[in-house]
């Protein structure tokens, strides 16, 4: 097999757990409305049964860093396929099982520990297996997966409930919607146990023999020797250096800017949007609850077409350029719709805004996060540094999702003045804290390997 084919086909099956990912996420969306009838839940316990996987995200987020220093990224990643089967396959409920909301919420955070090793582990994998001109648009791969797996899950969710009765939904219809990720999962787990190990996590366990190998297979002969050669010189290096002290101000000023910049991709609003996305189409936009499938079809297209946008282009142009261009664009896409409540003159302004948010995100902020966090931090402190951003970036996630919705549904932003609009210019100004941040901390990674990268912070 051509290196070529090889790297691509192993990113493709790392990429899975970003497709997971977004499956898992979204396949409560599709369930809850169903189970909630089938247990009788009041709002409070509804909200503990869809949140509940956002516990296991951290805490897998957090874990995830030791594991794949200990056990490496391949075996991290096969724990995570694991997680993500039984929780697949616990959430469902099946027969034997007791009829319990906390059993349920377990599975849930059972997949969230999935989710939260996956995203970390899966991009620094892609990361480290990628050469320096393509690296950008590999770990791409993972985010444009995520994107697929959210809408893979709407239509297989919409599918399922639609072949079914509203009775049959809430008796079993649910039930066979988590169960739906056993096939996602399975060929997850099965898959990764025929892609190597990272060849740098190799020469960190002094494996030489085993990483040069891995690096013959993925690159060939020529880049093989060059990328063996950096390794091997920055680990000599590194071994000449006191131990690492993760409270030093050189390392924890990196990890600051690294998990900082993490957590900034939630307060552009985004999972606001996606999360609470039927919501804004039919309280400000006006779309019908009929019109849930047209919304997602046109949000995931979107999406789509603005991560390959960013897979093709951040090799090309740069991270910090498309941080740049798609902040702009998020500001403009906000101004549209926020003003646009506030005049309450909502209509086909307020829905080009929300279009060019998610645009402008899925070219920027969504995939070039992934990109920069994978490749920014040392060899030394990769695992534990990128623990750290992810596990911030999952509370963040949590933290938007609880107050967008009271933010929202508060007497400010319901007076004669904001008329809506408050949440969309609060995440703008988050957003042009993002210009500044990056213009004044986040460094261009362009076509240089990641042992290149360290000399940026010494």
């Amino acid at each position: 097999m051509k290196s070529k084919t090889f790297l691509l086909l192993i990113t493709s099956v790392s990429a899975l757990g970003g497709f997971l990912f977004g499956y898992d996420t979204g396949v409560i969306n599709g369930a809850q409305y169903y189970l909630s009838q089938h247990f009788d839940l009041d709002p409070a316990l509804k909200g503990w049964v869809v949140g509940s996987a956002l516990i296991g995200c951290l805490l897998g987020a957090l874990s995830a860093g030791y594991l794949s220093m200990k056990i490496g990224r391949k075996y991290s990643l096969i724990i995570s396929a694991a997680l993500f089967t039984i929780s697949a396959w616990g959430s469902g409920l099946p027969s034997f099982l007791p009829e319990s909301v906390s059993l349920l919420v377990v599975f849930r955070i059972i997949g969230g520990l999935g989710i939260g090793i996956a995203s970390m582990s899966a991009p620094m994998y892609i990361a480290e297996i990628a050469p320096s001109h393509k690296r950008g648009t590999l770990v791409t791969f993972y985010q444009l997966a995520i994107v697929i797996g959210f809408f893979v899950v709407f239509l297989v969710t919409y599918f399922i409930g639609d072949k079914l009765t509203v009775a049959e939904n809430i008796a079993f219809g649910w039930r066979r919607m988590f169960w739906s990720e056993l096939i996602p999962s399975g060929l997850f787990l099965v898959l990764l146990f025929f892609v190597p190990k990272s060849p740098r996590w190799l020469y960190l366990m002094q494996r030489p023999e085993e990483g040069y190998g891995t690096l013959l297979k993925i690159h060939g002969s020529e880049l093989a020797k060059k990328e063996a050669h950096q390794i091997q010189e920055s680990i000599d290096q590194n071994l000449e250096k006191p131990k690492v002290n993760f409270f030093s101000k050189a390392i924890l000023g990196i990890i600051c800017i690294g998990t900082i910049f993490s957590m900034l991709q939630q307060f552009t609003g985004i999972n606001a949007v996606l999360y609470y996305g039927s919501d804004i189409f039919e309280k400000a936009l006006g779309f019908g609850k009929e019109d849930v499938l047209l919304q997602q079809i046109l949000l995931a297209f979107i999406n789509l077409i603005f991560t390959f946008i960013a897979m093709f282009s951040v090799d090309k142009f740069g991270r910090k350029p498309l941080i740049y261009i798609g902040s702009v664009g998020m500001i403009i896409g906000f101004s549209l719709l926020g003003i646009s409540l506030q005049q309450q003159s909502v209509g086909l302004v307020s829905l080009i805004g929300v279009l060019l948010f998610i645009a402008s995100f899925a070219m920027s902020m969504g995939p070039v996060v992934w990109v920069l966090l994978s490749e920014m931090f040392p060899n030394r402190i990769r695992s534990a540094a990128m623990s750290i951003a992810v596990a911030a970036q999952w509370a963040s996630n949590y933290v938007v999702s609880q107050f967008f919705p009271v933010v929202s549904e508060s007497e400010t932003n319901m007076n004669s003045f904001w008329n809506g609009s408050l949440p969309y210019f609060i995440f703008i100004g988050f957003i042009l804290f993002i210009i500044v941040f990056t213009y004044k901390f986040i460094p261009e990674t362009k076509n240089k390997s990641l042992e290149e990268l360290e000399d940026i912070w010494d």
